[in-house]
């Protein structure tokens, strides 16, 4: 290795080391979800597969001197940028990527372009470090059960289904998140764009193999899920539970990887003893020194990282004096008698307030508020397993229905075709929204511009065909909802 190499992956490496020091809490997050997510554990491969791809370009990259290269930084402030904001906003999943994507840049600032087109690729895959992928489940747990049950039609088999709830004369089944197929396609998106970088050439091989793999994914996984449902139909739900596991789980996936292999092989037009570059690699030109670019990226991260400082600091709660309105027309009554319960899950939230109400008719509905003096990662209005259902709730997302001014709403789905309706509201700063985008999006503003931060989700809820209307009813005697979140947020900013 020459002096200049030498000197480069250095610097490289300090810089690397301060930015995993700065940003230690999600390094160890994304390790942490590796470790521990049967879902992402396929990433514990990728950093040994990058270190792979990089070896096997090295001799056509020693021929080369790196060099420093300041446009580079525009890279690292996309990625400070992208960590700033899911920080404010309390999105794991942009904080992973802007940390990536600084690692990245620091590369292109480093190295300079010529090295960078030299390891493209592995530089590009690093992004598969990232654990994401788990926002499609709710997709594919929908598509899942339509196929299930348009092959339990072929197959003869009587079936209904509720949103994701499939019923068969012997037994019901759900298409659980564990079922929705999201661990193999996230799994095989990182192999099949691998195997078409190491056995392809032609970008449209490339292309179409990848989407290939992607579309057998999918449809193995509800062939599998029809399969268990199929085997409970010819026998009973436990003998079908223990077949899905064993068999459908690991057996029948790496069939499906074999088949995409066999069918791929023909077409690989990459031979063995291919130089890993097409283009030959040359140095253009001096570079900036290395300690500039070094300082150049330093700052950057640093300068994200103070800003991130001043965003979270901590708002303080309201009193912990606070209770739900009396409401004209409607009594506080026992939550009792449910043949499935629901509670809502808001995970730090410094209140949580529910109570059943009933009238004179009989209607009776069930209204939450929780109350965020400050939100941030794990302690947050909108995110995964928090509002109306939380994490393993036995309630599932429905269909949306028509939704008042400044709300949403939807039903949801319980076991035994159990039905709720369900509107929600959520008050953050001076806005009232049921989007659970926009929610984000004020959060985000008010943590930048130093506006009020308090966040307020209003839920009522109501079973029954008539649940909906018990609902409309309730709402209409509660006053503005604005108002309420709040005098029960206290005014805190």
């Amino acid at each position: 290795m020459t002096p200049v190499w030498r000197r480069h992956l250095i610097a490289l490496a300090c810089v690397w080391g301060a930015i995993a020091l700065l940003f230690a809490r999600d390094l160890g997050h994304m390790v942490e979800i590796w470790w521990n997510s049967s879902t992402f554990a396929h990433c514990l491969l990728i950093p040994p597969i990058i270190a792979w791809l990089v070896w096997q370009r090295w001799p056509e990259l020693r021929g080369i001197a790196p060099r420093g290269w300041l446009p580079g930084l525009v890279v690292v402030a996309v990625g400070a940028l992208g960590w700033l904001i899911g920080d404010v906003a309390g999105v794991g999943l942009a904080r992973h990527f802007g940390l990536v994507i600084m690692l990245q840049g620091a590369v292109v600032v480093l190295m300079g372009p010529e090295v960078v087109r030299g390891v493209l690729f592995p530089l590009f895959y690093m992004l598969f470090t990232v654990p994401a992928g788990e926002e499609l489940v709710p997709s594919l747990q929908t598509i899942t059960a339509k196929m299930s049950m348009a092959l339990l039609g072929l197959a003869g088999v009587p079936a209904h289904i509720e949103g994701i709830f499939i019923t068969i004369p012997n037994g019901w089944f759900k298409v659980a998140e564990a079922c929705s197929g999201v661990k193999f396609l996230v799994a095989m998106l990182a192999y099949s764009v691998l195997v078409a970088n190491v056995c392809f050439r032609s970008w449209p091989r490339r292309i179409v193999f990848v989407a290939a793999a992607l579309a057998l994914s999918v449809l193995a996984n509800g062939v599998r899920a029809w399969g268990t449902i199929y085997v409970a139909h010819l026998s009973d739900v436990s003998v079908a539970q223990g077949v899905d596991h064993v068999f459908y789980g690991w057996i029948f996936f790496g069939l499906i990887i074999s088949v995409l292999m066999g069918a791929g092989w023909r077409y690989f037009d990459r031979p063995a003893n291919t130089p890993w570059l097409t283009q030959p690699l040359s140095s253009v030109g001096d570079g900036v020194a290395v300690p500039v670019a070094a300082s150049g990226v330093l700052a950057l991260v640093a300068a994200t990282w103070i800003w991130a400082l001043y965003a979270d600091r901590e708002a303080r709660p309201g009193s912990n004096h606070v209770a739900l309105p009396a409401v004209s027309g409607w009594k506080v009554i026992r939550a009792e008698g449910d043949a499935v319960p629901w509670r809502p899950h808001f995970a730090g939230a410094d209140r949580l307030l529910l109570n059943r109400y009933a009238d004179a008719r009989g209607r009776k509905v069930d209204f939450a508020v929780a109350i965020y003096a400050n939100q941030v990662e794990g302690r947050e209005l909108v995110g995964f397993g928090q509002g109306v259902i939380g994490p393993n709730s036995p309630w599932s997302w429905t269909n949306d229905d028509p939704a008042p001014a400044n709300g949403r709403a939807f039903r949801i789905t319980g076991p035994g075709d159990v039905e709720r309706d369900v509107v929600v509201f959520y008050r953050v700063g001076d806005i009232m929204t049921g989007n659970e985008f926009r929610v984000k999006i004020e959060t985000l503003k008010a943590k930048l511009t130093g506006g009020p931060r308090r966040g307020v989700a209003m839920i009522v809820t109501a079973p029954g065909e008539q649940g909906r209307d018990a609902v409309d009813a309730f709402l209409g005697q509660l006053g503005p909802l604005d108002a309420l979140a709040d005098r029960l947020a206290g005014q805190e900013s």
